[in-house]
């Protein structure tokens, strides 16, 4: 691929002028840069290559300059405020996670509603009032610090934990005594996809050698990292435990059995949908790493040991995964039996609980939960309360008892108890939430897509809604990255739904709702799959006149942004509102900023013939027309957005706004000291939400009813 840029002279203003569209909105006329691309021949002008530059001044005013426009439109909705006194009073409410046990004490999460960041919680026993052992309230005025990992000592007497500031992915490590409430002194930078690992006086992480300044959110991350960290030393003195100097593109993650026998690395490559699996034996000192898989085509996830036997989640031979276990005395992945074969649902996780295996199965994307023994024998089901999503399972091998949660669309996120000694499970914590499930129903159904394809989705609304194609409709998705989505309950959704609305969610190709073959049915050079499947969403909810192109939008997310962009190109006139939220805009340079180089697997590259003119064809930025009456569009993004760079939701809009000659608002609202949405403070959360409903309400011709 052969590059050229020449900046025009750098006296050109940021704000040439303004652009008033045919509905009074003026939008901030951004300059333009003469930077062109050649990919095999062809031509790809980027004159807004300048946005890149997140630290740039140029680029700060830039976002001060959309913002208000995008906030004196919202400021003037006239319903907004009612809006978010309605959501503020209804999220306040309490909430707590499963808690989970290590040494002889017991730690959960709770929120007494609105507090931003939910607080780390220490129990003697069950029957204990709880203590505050971390509050990361406390660690910002703002909120904007979270708390994005931890994991306690095996005796339970230390806390390691993670922070992240304003939703980077950049994490930095503090240990505290637990019994005493006080700090260590030892402090870790720079660590990123990364876990904690606690072995002997320290802890294995991953990250990587500092970036260079500026450039800490957008340059390309390169050269992982497993460390092994001792407490009372510096940094700079922390053991590297496993690196590539010659492969920059791998990640190395850890873990440490239960048992603290055995370190566990999961080496991931470029361009690869697998992991090499290391095993490191613990209890002999001098040990060597031993790779029991060596390639990067299958899947391999260890759940836990016990003794010499690892217990391992695989793809391997089983498209919708299995539990085979292998005695690392031998360790040779041809050993391996089979303990659970695959069946037809996805096997989703395994947890071994007692001396049972709990294996969470996703049926149509839904959680089942069956017990079996360690040999595979299957014991009994685990009866959950409707159609709905187990998302944690807290237990361990020397556990009587084991809590889960459990969610649905109608049904707010609660904990349960589970006695694997007789089966039984019972109500630990129930949320008292303003929200009265039983007024709503959830349906599956199937349609087809494009091709005749059976695709899966849920819709969501009020008992006995009235099927005349006026109910507002929102439609989510996603469709990559063996990601799939499954019912929960979203508490801003419910001003949504309270108000008429309908919410559906489509299953598309791409995800990891049907196995292996499902998820690759929707990449690289099956990418518009996962495109038509959403647009047959949209086509069937008309249809079955549920809605209308007039009352219906659609939203999703990273991944679900790049969809929601290319969809509301390929199809504008079936949408009244599109939503993409920190969304993959520019196809062709996604890869060359921090972690994009690990999407190749989905997306395919740029730098390969085939797959730059297959993805050149649908990437959002280059695919805007100037001739399109687009919907009404509100991107969403962040500055502190290290994932998806903003610069992808900033060239996106400065595009549409320079091209889109219609009407309705194209306008994007840039969060300042969040992220890709991870630790996301509660007032930030409540805010965004109401913008978002705010804009599809208003845009639709409907007022709330408040």
């Amino acid at each position: 691929m052969k590059y050229s840029i020449l900046l025009i002279a750098s006296s050109i203003m940021l704000i040439l002028g303004c652009n008033e569209n045919k509905n009074g909105l003026i939008y901030p006329v951004s300059k333009k840069v003469d930077s062109v691309d050649t990919y095999f021949g062809t031509k790809v002008a980027d004159p807004y290559r300048w946005l890149e530059n997140d630290t740039a001044k140029d680029v700060a005013e830039w976002v001060i300059a959309e913002n208000k426009v995008t906030f004196d439109y919202l400021n003037q909705i006239p319903f907004r405020e009612k809006m978010k006194e309605r959501l503020t009073s209804m999220w306040n409410f309490p909430k707590q996670s499963a808690p989970f046990k290590k040494g002889d004490k017991f730690f959960c999460y709770k929120n007494n509603g609105l507090q931003n960041q939910s607080i780390l919680y220490i129990m003697n026993s069950l029957t204990d009032s709880a203590r505050v052992l971390l509050d990361p309230n406390t660690l910002s005025d703002d909120g904007t610090v979270s708390l994005a990992s931890m994991d306690i000592s095996p005796d339970g007497k230390l806390l390691a934990y993670a922070i992240a500031r304003g939703g980077s992915d950049w994490n930095e490590i503090y240990f505290m005594n637990i019994e005493t409430g006080k700090l260590l002194s030892d402090h870790l930078e720079w660590v990123k996809f990364s876990g904690i690992g606690w072995f002997n006086e320290g802890i294995y992480y991953s990250g990587y050698t500092p970036p260079s300044k500026g450039k800490e959110l957008s340059q390309k991350n390169e050269y992982h990292k497993l460390y092994y960290h001792k407490l009372g030393t510096e940094q700079s003195a922390d053991k590297i435990v496993i690196e590539d100097k010659k492969e920059p593109l791998r990640n190395f993650y850890a873990s440490v059995t239960e048992d603290q026998k055995y370190l566990v690395i999961s080496e991931e490559n470029v361009g690869s949908l697998g992991n090499a699996l290391h095993i490191y034996d613990l209890s002999k000192p001098n040990s060597k790493i031993i790779t029991l898989v060596p390639g990067f085509d299958t899947e391999f996830g260890v759940v836990d040991n016990v003794g010499s036997e690892l217990y391992i989640r695989t793809n391997l031979a089983a498209k919708k995964y299995k539990l085979i276990k292998v005695d690392i005395s031998t360790p040779n992945i041809s050993n391996a039996i089979d303990i659970l074969p695959e069946t037809k649902d996805v096997l989703s996780s395994v947890s071994f609980c007692g001396n049972t295996l709990v294996a969470t199965y996703m049926k149509d994307a839904h959680s089942e939960i069956m017990i079996y023994d360690y040999s595979g024998k299957f014991l009994n089901n685990l009866n959950l309360p409707a159609l709905g999503t187990v998302n944690t399972f807290n237990s361990g091998k020397n556990d009587a008892e084991a809590f889960y949660d459990f969610t649905s669309y109608n049904y707010p996120t609660t904990v349960f108890q589970y006695d694997y000694k007789t089966g039984e499970s019972k109500e630990y914590f129930k949320p008292a939430i303003d929200f009265d499930g039983s007024a709503y129903e959830v349906k599956q159904v199937f349609y087809e897509s494009k091709d005749k394809t059976k695709i899966s989705m849920f819709i969501v609304s009020k008992k006995g809604i009235t099927l005349d194609g006026n109910n507002p409709t929102l439609l989510y998705g996603y469709g990559g990255f063996n990601i799939s989505l499954t019912p929960g309950f979203s508490t801003s959704r419910v001003i949504w739904l309270e108000n008429g609305g309908v919410y559906a969610v489509a299953n598309l190709r791409g995800g990891g709702e049907y196995g292996e073959e499902w998820h690759l049915a929707g990449t690289k050079l099956k990418k518009q799959n996962v495109f038509d499947d959403f647009i047959a969403a949209a086509e069937y909810l008309i249809k079955e006149k549920y809605t209308s192109p007039d009352y219906l939008a659609i939203q999703g997310g990273s991944n679900g942004g790049l969809l929601v962009g290319a969809v509301a190109n390929q199809r504008p006139d079936l949408f009244k509102v599109a939503l993409p939220a920190v969304g993959v805009m520019d196809m062709l340079r996604y890869h060359k900023f921090t972690i994009g180089w690990s999407w190749v697997t989905d997306y395919g590259n740029s730098d390969n013939k085939e797959e730059f003119e297959y993805i050149y064809k649908y990437s959002p930025i280059h695919n805007i027309s100037d001739k399109a009456e687009y919907p009404a569009i509100m991107v969403t993004t962040a500055d502190h957005d290290d994932r998806v760079v903003p610069a992808h939701s900033f060239k996106y809009i400065a595009t549409l706004q320079e091209k889109y000659k219609g009407s309705n608002p194209v306008l994007i609202r840039i969060e300042t000291s969040a992220g890709h949405g991870a630790g996301k403070p509660t007032s930030k959360q409540i805010d965004e939400s109401v913008d978002i409903y705010s804009f599809i309400f208003k845009n639709m011709g409907i007022t709330p009813k408040y």
